[in-house]
């Protein structure tokens, strides 16, 4: 039962999930080996999708969802590691450890705010911002119209501005109170100082 309904129903749709996986992660080697990784899947647990009404949907779905985690994984790559050209300009420029430092927490800053996106928007943003897919590219790719594409990256920036300019003025208030703290701290030692050089007086 399994090798015929998997010859029958799910080989037949090679070519057009091979295109669709193409078409989001827009390599023909990346795409040939989700699809085969896809075809391994439905092959050792046919009780996934066996009886389903609507196979080809169910893999249009898994095939898009392993191509989108793909291009995840390549997003967080280099979104913490330099490219060679970004290695010779910075070697260029002599970057220096703290300058490094600072951009590695900014990366790291970004990621934090965009995680707290409802999932939509963190793909549309990445696909567009990181991957530099159209929107017909995105559309495509997520299953929904270009219009939509649009609004879902319009208030992605606006939310992910809005939370990065949050967690800029908490930083902020953390060091002020950082710095009374330590005010008050050398005002109470300068005090017992004094207190300490009148009684020995």
């Amino acid at each position: 039962m399994k090798v015929d309904s998997f010859h029958t129903l799910i080989l037949p749709l090679r070519e057009k999930l091979f295109r669709h996986a193409l078409g989001i992660v827009r390599d023909r080697a990346e795409a040939e080996d989700i699809l085969q990784d896809l075809l391994l899947k439905l092959w050792s647990r046919p009780e996934a999708w066996e009886g389903i009404s609507n196979p080809e949907a169910y893999c249009y779905r898994a095939i898009r969802n392993m191509s989108l985690d793909r291009l995840a994984a390549a997003a967080n790559r280099k979104s913490v590691q330099p490219g060679p050209e970004e290695e010779d300009r910075s070697y260029i420029e002599s970057e220096s450890p703290h300058s490094r430092l600072v951009r590695k927490e900014q990366r790291a800053l970004i990621d934090h705010c965009l995680s707290q996106l409802p999932e939509r928007q963190q793909w549309v943003f990445r696909l567009r911002e990181i991957e530099e897919m159209s929107y017909r590219q995105i559309a495509e790719a997520l299953d929904i119209s270009e219009e939509l594409v649009k609004v879902s990256l319009f208030r992605a920036r606006k939310r992910l501005q809005e939370l990065l300019l949050g967690e800029e003025l908490r930083e902020k208030r953390q060091i002020e109170a950082s710095r009374e703290q330590s005010e008050k701290l050398s005002n109470s030692r300068k005090t017992a100082g004094l207190f300490n050089n009148h009684t020995e007086k």
